[in-house]
């Protein structure tokens, strides 16, 4: 009798672990139609952030541009004057010289780490097998007192001083509503070569029908998130290197 109770709760686990097990790809699954669908996030085709970062007590507006096709901007107004952060065409990589304020390309390999890895718009999840990435679920986590699902991103490699360096993240996605809430991602070149970068992201709200984080903290500097426009109309121009006349 008692071996066919133990056989008979056995036979229950098995029969329960298929629909309690979490997957990675089922975890990005049920992100993605949490924060408005697969095919919604496949058609978006561009983004325009407005926002603030908090500085020692003043806000300084910011304007983030991601398109699908890669190009990206990011631009600050520090009283009254607008300088431009990151600005990338798919080509050029450049930034304002804050001493020159003058337009500065960035190095080459900085360039070419950006090429690499340019298609992660709007998340590198998405389509994450056409892209060559791979995912990997590591179980559950506590972070900040959230429990959360714990992800593995491996991304292409990139080329720092002449080597190939690796490019992985970790992803934390609270288990309630399947949204990331911390990444952290191992910095693969400059001074902080080999330490963890951490960013924060909550306060996900509704934007013409998907969901974004309008409260996201990168690496200790706080960006409060006040518009989110869905594929604005802006001139392939606006990124490009602003050549001298």
């Amino acid at each position: 009798m008692k071996t066919l109770k133990n056989l008979f709760v056995a036979l229950t686990l098995l029969a329960v672990a298929p629909m309690t097990a979490q997957t990675a790809d089922e975890i990005l699954s049920n992100y993605f139609e949490n924060t408005g669908g697969e095919a919604a996030w496949n058609a978006l085709e561009g983004t325009k952030m407005l926002g603030a970062i908090n500085a020692q007590g003043m806000e300084i507006p910011i304007e983030i541009y991601s398109t699908k096709d890669g190009k990206q901007l990011v631009k600050i107004n520090m009283q009254g004057q607008e300088m431009t952060m990151m600005s990338f065409d798919g080509e050029t990589m450049w930034t304002t010289n804050f001493m020159t304020m003058l337009p500065e390309k960035s190095d080459t390999e900085t360039t070419e780490m950006m090429k690499t890895n340019n298609q992660d718009f709007p998340s590198p999840f998405l389509n994450y097998k056409e892209k060559g990435y791979t995912v990997e679920y590591l179980g559950k986590e506590t972070k900040e007192g959230t429990e959360t699902f714990k992800i593995k991103l491996t991304q292409k490699p990139v080329m720092v001083d002449g080597k190939e360096e690796p490019t992985v993240s970790f992803y934390y996605f609270e288990t309630e509503n399947y949204v990331p809430i911390i990444v952290e991602t191992t910095m693969n070149s400059g001074p902080a070569k080999g330490q963890m970068s951490t960013s924060g992201f909550s306060d996900y709200q509704e934007s013409e029908g998907l969901y974004f984080p309008f409260s996201i903290d990168q690496g200790g500097q706080p960006i409060n998130v006040k518009e989110i426009v869905l594929n604005p109309d802006v001139d392939k121009a606006f990124f490009a290197f602003p050549e001298e006349k």
